[in-house]
């Protein structure tokens, strides 16, 4: 096993993935569901992102190349989607409908592009490229389940806020949650953005 590959993929995706932060914006999306609903959620969007992780370790950069598509297309179209979802926490459009939409609300935006998006399939993708032996492979697999594991246990036991924050709180913290999801997504855009001007400019011309 290699311990510090194992090491250096836990502390990168722990890092990147930042489960406190994403318990202000899970909590936003299910903050008015019920318990059961809410556990179900935090269990889905975690599968999700782990499905989306480990596919894009095996096959990610066939995919990418057999699509022809670069990385930072990658990075603009999480960063779209994540700006919507800002738009609907700030202006409350999603209040009336969370308690309906568990299961798109644990898919789409909590397991991606928040928890799988483009800064975590990258890492992964690389720390595969890295690895040259089954130790190697073995310690990537091992990092990526136990990050899995840390996110769905701070999202599973987030709900304790839920509590101390009652339905006003709730609210305060839907409209802060939009505010860091829209400052994530202008992030990711301009992260895109700029690898598109550097990858112009040093083209031949």
């Amino acid at each position: 096993m290699d311990l510090k590959l194992l090491g250096e993929v836990f502390v990168t995706l722990l890092v990147i993935l930042d489960p406190p932060g994403a318990v202000p914006i899970f909590l936003a999306l299910t903050g008015t569901m019920t318990r059961e609903h809410r556990h179900r959620a935090a269990l889905q969007a975690v599968a999700l992102a782990f499905g989306v992780i480990v596919a894009f370790a095996l096959v990610g950069r066939q995919i990418l190349q057999y699509l022809h598509i670069d990385l930072p297309a990658l990075q603009g179209a999480g960063g779209l989607l994540l700006l919507l979802v800002a738009l609907e926490l700030l202006t409350g459009k999603t209040d009336d409908q969370r308690n309906e939409v568990t299961t798109n609300v644990a898919l789409v935006p909590l397991g991606t592009p928040l928890l799988a998006g483009p800064g975590a399939i990258v890492a992964t993708m690389l720390f595969v490229r890295r690895a040259d032996a089954w130790s190697g492979y073995a310690a990537v697999a091992i990092g990526i389940v136990a990050v899995m594991l840390v996110v769905w246990l701070v999202l599973r036991f987030s709900g304790v806020l839920v509590r101390i924050l009652r339905p006003s709180g709730i609210e305060v913290l839907t409209r802060i949650a939009g505010l860091l999801v829209a400052a994530i997504a202008v992030q990711l855009l301009a992260d895109a953005i700029g690898a598109f001007v550097t990858e112009y400019l040093h083209q031949p011309h």
